[in-house]
């Protein structure tokens, strides 16, 4: 029989039908590199700090529990596995555990909100320790939820390609081996194949690949594949009017015409892509193995055609994948990163804008040498470990230095990767900097607080202890006249109580319990007061005024930011000590000119003072701990390190903020803002200087034995009748019985059991027109502001001297 497919058209088939399985595999692998490459990332949220005690129980919370439907008073006081999913409630409570052990911790859970939703969460702990004791973990907790969802994503677009190429990747096999199987059996019957069409034809109808024969532009022979994929029956195929191009795409016409007139002309022709389209318009993308034969006498054209689209989807999926993977790593928020062989390749943008260093030279730079020399031994070790397979936190913090010497805090996320055939590390980098100031502003402020509560009550007993000094000072100088020997160690005890009252005003100030007696004034004037008498003190300092006009007024104790400014004047002149210029302006802001600071100002208007001097300055160190208590840079006997904190604290007392700026050989700034006030700004009067007496009845009320032994010696020596009570009950009982003769009540506000506020709203349950004159060792701050707010008539701050006492005590009664 004439014409039919030879040996060697089987045997090229085999080859080309193995390249294409090489090719399948080739994307396969070019897939499963592109996916290693990408990780999804996170988008920051909102943090919580919060602080537990050693039982878990949640003793503070910041407002951003409120992104999970909770008010932080309703969760302080609650154990914090009552918020943590049971599913991951038994690991959650080892690091917790963990914590207390170690001391601190990075670590994954779910937080459940309040409408039963879960949050996925990262979370940094450390513990808090009072005298080396633990007695509490403080930490911050950041919601990854989007950063979660984002990684399942990633998965499962991942494994729905790596399936869908690996069920193709099957079929191509399947397919290769059935053809293999059939070049196998044509091989071993290779003359009764030339000698039989009907064996060829077996052959043929059992091909995965599309087979024809076509002959002087007409098809002479089809498989069944290609009948059913072209949508035709044969013998419309086969019909002398059927246009065989109508089957190809206008767009590959030439290209096929152009394979035919090789074939014709006796030139090999490679197999080429076309695309086909079937009987309903579909296109079908496919490659085509075409080979010049003899059939029945005459020269044809021999086609197997593969249908590729699948693949074709395939690919272009992959390079959709890669797209967008690539954008998304390019425009993250994160530094995304390799890391190999210790240096940082594959850089994203991001990564490069945060260290400083171009892409060329990161590969040249070792990153260990972009590490803080603290942090490199730590990072180097979990760099390793994690290179061995070892089992770590995934995520950790340390500090990185920028090529132009700036120090960051970064939160790292690490994963073990395959890169091009070697282990290496895919790594997610955040700038967790602002995160560590806050954690470091959080730590000093529960600092501050501890050592303000410690202050002020040693203010208050030592405002006791010189009360009882002061108040006999007073009753022995009445009984001496000018030339008494003893009248001068008298006056000089006066002068030593106030001194010592001057520190515990310090002290008070510092705890923030020093507004002593707030009025409307205006800081212009305290400034020009204060730096006359400072400007007299050091002539070899400058002083350079600058004042706004129509300055804001200010609602302050003037005593106390009269030592705020002292403390700031005498800390310049120190820093001055062959002298210098200190500049000092006052200017109306508000809060909208506060913007960029460590903290957030509350809405309105300030009054911003600035004090400047030429001097040494100061390093980082020292300004970290330049509002901490009995600090000093000054000799033991030179300083007290109570001036700068007690301003510290006198400014947050009266709702204002402190700022310092300084440097090395560069001077040293402080902005102090303090909230303006609408009250009229009225002048002082002049208090007399001598005391008046009386003829009423006076219920003395104070714990302390020597304050109430004082006290009523004064009250006597002033002509008043004296009641006295060591407690509260003791008073109440004696003003329930005497009520009628009791003028005024001298009601200390620190005493225990019923102390100085239950005890007068007690007395005014029996006699509503109670006259009572509130005394403290604190000041009126607080609990004696509520107290006076409630109707009480009076406050005097201890220790007082008799004048003092006698013009207040008339003040109320002559009312």
């Amino acid at each position: 029989m004439a014409g039919r497919p030879m040996h060697e058209e089987l045997e090229q088939r085999v080859k080309e039908l193995e390249n294409e399985a090489a090719e399948h595999k080739h994307a396969k692998e070019a897939l499963r590199k592109s996916q290693q490459r990408y990780k999804d990332i996170v988008e920051k949220v909102n943090d919580i700090i919060y602080t537990l005690d050693v039982e878990g129980k949640i003793t503070s919370s910041n407002t951003a529990v409120k992104a999970f439907g909770y008010h932080p008073e309703e969760i302080i006081g609650k154990n914090f596995v009552e918020f943590i999913s049971s599913e991951v409630l038994e690991e959650t409570l080892k690091d917790f555990h963990t914590v207390l052990d170690t001391g601190e911790i990075i670590a994954e859970t779910v937080l459940v909100g309040k409408n039963g939703e879960p949050h996925f969460v990262e979370y940094s702990s450390t513990v808090i320790k009072e005298q080396g004791r633990v007695v509490g973990i403080r930490g911050i907790v950041r919601d990854i939820t989007d950063r979660k969802e984002a990684q399942e994503a990633l998965q499962r677009a991942h494994h729905d390609l790596e399936r869908r190429v690996e069920e193709r990747t099957a079929e191509l096999k399947k397919a290769n081996q059935e053809l293999q199987a059939e070049i196998t059996d044509r091989m071993q019957a290779e003359e009764s194949l030339i000698e039989s069409e009907e064996k060829f034809r077996t052959v043929s109808e059992q091909s995965p690949n599309m087979i024809f024969i076509n002959k002087n532009g007409r098809i002479v022979y089809t498989n069944k594949l290609s009948a059913e994929t072209m949508g035709y029956e044969r013998d419309e195929f086969y019909s002398p009017d059927f246009d065989f191009f109508s089957l190809i795409a206008p767009e590959s016409i030439e290209v096929v015409k152009s394979a035919f007139k090789g074939h014709m002309e006796g030139k090999e022709v490679e197999p080429y892509e076309y695309t086909l389209v079937n009987r309903e318009g579909k296109k079908i993308e496919s490659i085509i193995a075409t080979k010049l034969i003899n059939y029945e006498g005459e020269r044809a054209i021999l086609g197997i055609v593969t249908d590729i689209s699948e693949r074709m989807r395939t690919e272009e999926a992959l390079r959709e994948s890669e797209e967008k993977y690539r954008l998304l790593v390019e425009n993250a928020n994160d530094a995304i990163f390799i890391a190999q062989d210790q240096v940082v390749k594959f850089p994203n943008p991001k990564t490069l804008e945060m260290i400083g260093y171009s892409a060329e030279e990161l590969v040249k730079t070792p990153f260990m040498n972009l590490i803080h020399p603290e942090d490199r031994d730590m990072v180097l070790d979990r760099y390793i470990k994690r290179l061995k397979g070892k089992e770590l936190p995934s995520t950790y913090s340390f500090r990185i230095k920028r090529r132009d010497g700036e120090e960051l805090w970064v939160e790292i996320s690490t994963v073990l990767i395959t890169w091009e055939g070697r282990p290496a590390t895919l790594n997610f980098l955040r700038d967790v900097t602002p995160q560590k100031k806050m954690e470091a502003q959080f730590q000093q402020a529960l600092k501050m607080e501890a050592i303000g509560t410690l202050a002020g009550g040693l203010a208050h007993n030592i405002n006791n202890l010189l009360m009882a000094i002061l108040g006999n000072a007073s009753i022995m100088l009445l009984d001496v006249d000018l030339k008494h020997p003893h009248h001068r160690n008298l006056k000089s005890i006066e002068k030593q109580v106030q001194n010592g009252s001057k520190l515990t005003r310090q002290l008070l100030g510092y705890a923030r319990e020093g507004r002593y007696e707030v009025k409307p004034m205006n800081l212009n004037r305290l400034v020009k007061e204060t730096a006359e008498t400072f400007d007299t003190t050091r002539k070899e300092i400058i002083v350079h005024q600058e004042f706004a006009e129509n300055l804001y007024g200010i609602e302050v104790d003037q005593g106390q930011i009269e030592q705020v400014l002292l403390n700031l004047y005498v800390n310049a002149a120190d820093a001055m000590p062959r002298g210098g210029d200190l500049f000092i302006k006052t200017v109306n802001v508000t809060n909208k000119d506060m913007r960029g600071k460590p903290y957030t100002p509350k809405p309105g208007n300030y009054v911003l003072l600035t004090v400047r001097d030429t001097g040494l300055g100061m390093d980082k160190k020292t300004m970290d701990r330049i509002f901490d208590p009995f600090f000093t840079t000054k000799g033991l006997a030179q300083g007290t390190g109570l001036g700068l904190a007690s301003a510290y604290g006198i400014v947050k007392g009266h709702g204002g903020y402190i700022d310092v700026f300084s440097g090395k050989e560069k001077g040293t700034t402080f902005e102090i803002y303090l909230p303006a006030t609408n009250k009229e700004v009225e002048e002082e009067e002049e208090l007399s200087g001598e005391f008046v007496e009386g003829r009423d009845t006076v219920l003395l009320v104070d714990d302390e034995e020597l304050v109430l032994d004082a006290g009523e010696q004064m009250l006597r020596r002033l002509g008043y009748e004296v009641l006295v009570a060591g407690s509260g009950q003791e008073a109440l009982a004696l003003y329930e019985k005497n009520h009628a003769k009791i003028d005024i009540v001298l009601l200390d506000m620190v005493i225990p059991g019923m102390g100085g506020g239950e005890t007068y709203d007690r007395m005014r349950e029996i006699d509503p027109t109670v006259k009572v004159l509130l005394s403290s060792g604190y000041s009126i701050d607080g609990e004696a502001t509520e107290i006076l707010e409630r109707g009480c008539d009076g406050f005097i701050q201890k220790p007082f001297d008799l004048i003092a006492l006698s013009q207040e005590i008339r003040e109320i009664l002559d009312k």
